[in-house]
């Protein structure tokens, strides 16, 4: 891969990890009710489900998916399901509160919140058809195929783990004090429930 072709890869990672999407309010979600240090555990789940794409693409198995209406339609609806289990998860959640008044949030192990994060990336159809058109404007058939992926896959997984966590993570921490209280840790519940919701909505009504 040529510098000014990774620089292009380079951009158009950093654009994409920015744009907020399920993966993003998962991650903000993570930070808040469990801790930004605990919160690597989702971004490093997500990260497995773009590689898990990144293969699907590369087998060739994403042209099937692209290609067939009911098989893109299950995946589509099971990945709305899902972030809408999550978001009346979060809705109906009552905040822990501690001895002193404070607020704690429902602990996740982190087995937990990087099977959440796999299954928040993994079940979206859409990333898989995206990959599909994205991947080969990176990927060069007459040069040696293991080397150009791993150059593509490690750019994609770094710049993302660095975004989702310091920048959405990191961002989410401005919000601990609202934490702080039975209220505000339920009032930020409902927050990220419905944004959860309203991701799935979009999943559904945009093609």
């Amino acid at each position: 891969m040529t510098l000014s072709l990774w620089l292009s890869l380079l951009s158009a990672c950093i654009v994409i990890s920015f744009t907020p999407g399920a993966g993003a309010i998962n991650t903000m979600s993570n930070s808040l009710r469990q801790g930004w240090g605990a919160s690597i555990w989702g971004v490093l789940g997500q990260q497995i489900a773009l590689l898990i794409h990144v293969v699907i693409v590369a087998a060739g198995v994403g042209l099937l998916v692209a290609s067939s209406p009911l098989l893109f339609a299950i995946i589509r609806y099971a990945g709305a399901a899902y972030l809408v289990y999550l978001g009346i998860r979060m809705l109906l959640s009552k905040p822990e509160v501690a001895s002193d008044g404070s607020s704690s949030g429902h602990k996740l192990t982190p087995w937990a919140m990087l099977n959440r994060g796999i299954l928040v990336n993994l079940l979206n159809p859409k990333a898989i058809v995206f990959f599909l058109a994205f991947t080969p404007q990176f990927i060069r058939a007459d040069q040696p195929l293991l080397a150009q992926y791993a150059i593509f896959i490690g750019t994609v997984v770094v710049v993302d783990i660095l975004v989702m966590f310091f920048f959405f993570a990191g961002t989410a921490r401005t919000f601990q004090r609202f934490t702080a209280t039975y209220r505000g840790a339920k009032l930020l519940n409902i927050l990220f429930g419905i944004l959860f919701i309203l991701v799935a909505a979009l999943l559904l009504l945009i093609h």
